[in-house]
């Protein structure tokens, strides 16, 4: 009898786990045949949502989102709502629109359709909402998937065709880079690994960036900024003609330094005489780069210290003393200083442009 009771006072009520899942019935926003014009940068992100589906306990929403003419059976790409998926909307970026739309077959600059509906599920079981609805969005230019990093390799390069030499270019932002290199008689592309099988781009017409394919270079070998942008699809490439040492009390350039290759120039034995001037030694200088566009036109930029005025170093300057930056073309304003023990020297002079560097640099080293 005493066994009889225990045994029933250990008997738990068990109940099946329902795992039946009603599907969402009501769509609120956007609307139906809502326009979007996508930037992926600047936009708004966009906030769906619906009515939560009724009687569902313990369920996750995902957006889907398909072709014009797609029955959501393999939707192009889906996102999980909002709270890791437990409340009734979603806050999608633009730039996740934008790679929707891409999924979507849908072109840079190009507009066209795209259905979207809510995926209601509970453990295996899911169900797609009884309705959708069709947003009309326009895609800027640029690619929708941003490389994280991206490399130069090719006959006409630095490094060759072996893809594990291929140099990699400077990261200036999102979708942004930038390397200053030769290019010699041949062909390059831009890849996004030095392994396996990576991602191909190439530069069109000197100004756009199209996936796949390779450039040819043709006449002299010559020192290039390549400037990047993948979120719009868009390069510019700019010869360095030559890079100038400039005496601002001297009003001058002393000398060139020569392109002496992983972008760098060098101009060795110089000899630094540190011009007397009434009110004492004026060592300031900074750097002239003579350049020329794609069409031929040669400008000026200069570059030197994110200082307007600066103290003479010594030998326990920090490093980003000499840390190069665009700069105007006053005679006196934003220069480095030359290290006073250095004056009567012959030395080497090194602008370093590598893009390994977290800041572009430049040194006088006496030999």
């Amino acid at each position: 009898m005493i066994f009889a009771i225990a045994f029933t006072s250990c008997k738990k009520d068990v109940r099946a786990l329902d795992l039946g899942v009603t599907p969402v019935a009501t769509l609120q926003y956007p609307g139906n045949d809502t326009s979007i014009v996508i930037a992926p940068t600047t936009g708004n992100s966009v906030v769906f949502q619906w009515a939560p589906a009724i009687n569902n306990d313990l369920v996750l929403y995902e957006v889907a989102f398909d072709k014009a003419d797609g029955d959501f059976s393999k939707p192009v790409y889906k996102v999980l709502s909002d709270g890791s998926g437990v409340q009734a909307q979603a806050t999608i970026t633009q730039k996740q629109l934008n790679t929707i739309a891409a999924a979507a077959g849908i072109d840079a600059l190009a507009s066209g359709q795209l259905k979207w509906a809510v995926i209601t599920s509970k453990v295996t079981n899911n169900v797609v909402s009884t309705v959708n609805r069709t947003l009309q969005v326009t895609r800027p230019a640029g690619f929708a998937t941003l490389p994280t990093a991206i490399y130069l390799t090719g006959s006409a390069t630095e490094a060759g065709t072996t893809l594990s030499k291929a140099i990699q270019f400077k990261n200036i932002s999102d979708g942004v880079f930038e390397l200053y290199t030769s290019l010699q008689p041949g062909t390059y592309s831009l890849v996004d690994n030095t392994s396996g099988t990576p991602n191909t781009y190439s530069i069109q017409n000197n100004i756009n960036i199209v996936a796949n394919g390779s450039t040819t270079v043709t006449g002299n070998k010559a020192v290039y900024r390549i400037s990047l942008d993948f979120g719009n699809a868009a390069s510019t490439l700019t010869q360095i003609v030559s890079v100038g040492f400039f005496s601002a009390p001297d009003n001058q350039v002393w000398f060139t330094l020569p392109y002496i290759g992983n972008s760098q120039w060098e101009a060795d034995g110089e000899t630094i005489n540190i011009p007397q001037e009434s009110y004492g030694l004026d060592s300031r200088y900074k750097y002239q780069f003579t350049v020329e566009d794609v069409s031929g036109n040669r400008s000026t930029e200069w570059y030197g210290s994110a200082n307007s005025d600066n103290p003479d170093p010594s030998t326990s300057t920090p490093a980003l003393y000499y840390y190069m930056y665009p700069v105007d073309n006053s005679q006196f304003n934003y220069c480095f200083k030359i290290l006073p023990s250095d004056n009567g020297k012959s030395c080497n002079v090194n602008v370093n442009y590598s893009p390994s560097l977290i800041n572009y640099t430049n040194t006088i080293t006496p030999q």
